[in-house]
């Protein structure tokens, strides 16, 4: 991998994810996350001169890092646009589809993208630049129902209400645009011990409101389990637990609530069967990798 690619983006568990695709040379493969391009590549180096890999990202900053290999096809779209673009390159089945849901460290190290608490940048955190609403809107144009309804579910912020209150009291005396205007008004609510971590839920539930990333999650798993052949690999890093419990969810039960039903006969009936147990970052690689810390992969073979 070129140091270009490597300063956009570490990726997590890279072996581990590549390994748990179980690739077929002549396979047809997804990456729905391309980012730096570390799984992509990580994918051809395994598939065989037939082989197909398709490459998902909604963000134009990834480009410079795109692929040049004829079994390479790069899509500028959100993944969960996948199974249109997919029928629109005719391919049917798919062997394996893999997702890292993770934000790129080329996205919290911009600081004008406004992904970070660390920087003074607009409060932006759209993945995909040419859609419309922006962190600034949601902070601006919510409701405080609205406002604490993300908060809470988002940032699992048992203040929501508060947080939210203070939000639209402070924004009648002049809009929010930068980040140190949301850090100032969050203040009163930072515990001296746990600011890092109160900030990143509050920055965290934004950004999942800004980009609909749960709703984009969900249509992602269920395209999967029609898009995927029998045997093919289900692969998703997941980095909180709203995703995690989602993923975990769908691969053990099909739905998103892991309300299991079964047959007469007490089989577990669902499309896909999880492969081994969660796996998590060893120390040696979170001490290369800190924003490897909080993945979680999962693994599942369609039925």
């Amino acid at each position: 991998m070129s140091d270009k690619n490597v300063f956009y983006h570490v990726p997590a568990l890279l072996e581990q994810s590549i390994e748990g695709l179980n690739i077929r040379e002549g396979g047809v493969y997804v990456d729905a996350t391309f980012g730096g391009g570390g799984h992509s590549r990580g994918i051809l180096e395994r598939l065989g001169a037939d082989g197909r890999l398709y490459a998902f990202d909604q963000d134009t900053d990834v480009e410079p890092n795109i692929i040049d290999d004829k079994r390479f096809t790069f899509v500028r779209s959100n993944f969960r646009y996948v199974s249109n673009f997919l029928r629109f390159y005719r391919e049917r089945e798919m062997d394996g589809i893999l997702a890292d849901l993770g934000v790129s460290s080329h996205h919290f190290d911009d600081e004008e993208r406004g992904f970070s608490f660390r920087f003074d940048g607009a409060l932006d955190m759209r993945m995909n630049r040419q859609a419309e609403k922006t962190a600034a809107d949601v902070l601006n144009t919510y409701s405080k129902e609205e406002l604490a309804n993300v908060f809470r579910l988002y940032g699992e912020l048992k203040d929501a209400g508060n947080i939210a209150a203070k939000i639209v009291w402070q924004r009648e005396l002049g809009l929010l645009h930068k980040t140190s205007e949301l850090m100032e008004v969050l203040q009163p609510f930072c515990g001296r011990e746990k600011e890092k971590k109160f900030l990143a839920q509050v920055f965290q539930a934004l950004r999942i409101e800004v980009n609909d990333e749960m709703t984009a999650l969900r249509e992602l798993l269920s395209q999967a389990e029609k898009l995927l052949r029998t045997g093919g690999r289900l692969v998703v890093i997941s980095y909180h637990s709203l995703e995690d419990r989602l993923v975990k969810n769908f691969m053990k039960a099909g739905n998103f609530e892991g309300r299991v039903e079964q047959d007469i006969f007490g089989n577990i009936r669902a499309p896909f069967r999880p492969v081994g147990k969660m796996i998590v970052p060893a120390e040696e690689e979170i001490e290369a990798n800190p924003r490897a810390r909080s993945a979680k992969l999962r693994i599942a073979e369609r039925i």
